[in-house]
């Protein structure tokens, strides 16, 4: 089975990207997990009220939701996967806010092995959302989600554009793995 990962800073289209991808090749996808438990957490002025260990919590619920959706593929063609978010995310988000990752994290993102990360650009418009905190240094982020991604090793392609843009080019290196 390929494993595909959308990655990127907030409000870079991943999302977008994720379901897109899912129904072009009619595979399942695995949503954010964070998105659901923040707005269980939110608080009365609207705002993510979370504190470092739900990180952890986060990442455990990430994981569940994707074994949960490996284990309902069929074994019909294709083998793939889309997951709109992976443990990278939660490592740098936790370094970003804490000064640091929890040790699982970070052991987590170092073992488990994916197929391709499609990271998104920030190159669109910032859509505010009471989740999202980072709408001015979407840049720096970005180049933050690069060098991570490197420094673990992991292969990845840049996803910039437009929508059509991004799709034509996240088609293509998903057809390029082959299998």
């Amino acid at each position: 089975m390929k494993r595909i990962v959308i990655t990127g800073p907030e409000s870079s289209g991943k999302t977008t990207l994720a379901a897109e991808l899912s129904a072009h090749f009619g595979v399942p996808w695995v949503r954010e997990m964070a998105r659901p438990y923040l707005e269980a957490k939110q608080r009365v002025d609207g705002t993510a009220g979370y504190e470092e260990e739900d990180l952890r919590h986060i990442a455990r619920l990430q994981l569940e939701a994707e074994e949960m959706a490996i284990a309902q593929i069929s074994a019909g063609l294709p083998q793939l996967l889309i997951m709109d978010t992976d443990l990278v995310t939660i490592r740098i988000w936790g370094e970003e806010k804490y000064g640091r990752s929890d040790p699982w994290i970070k052991e987590q993102t170092e073992q488990r092995r994916y197929d391709l990360w499609l990271l998104c650009a920030p190159d669109m418009p910032w859509e505010a959302d009471p989740l999202r905190e980072n709408p001015h240094d979407r840049d720096r982020l970005f180049d933050r989600y690069q060098r991570t991604l490197r420094q673990l090793d992991k292969p990845y392609v840049v996803m910039r554009g437009t929508h059509a843009q991004r799709m034509r080019n996240a088609v293509g290196a998903v057809e390029a793995l082959g299998g």
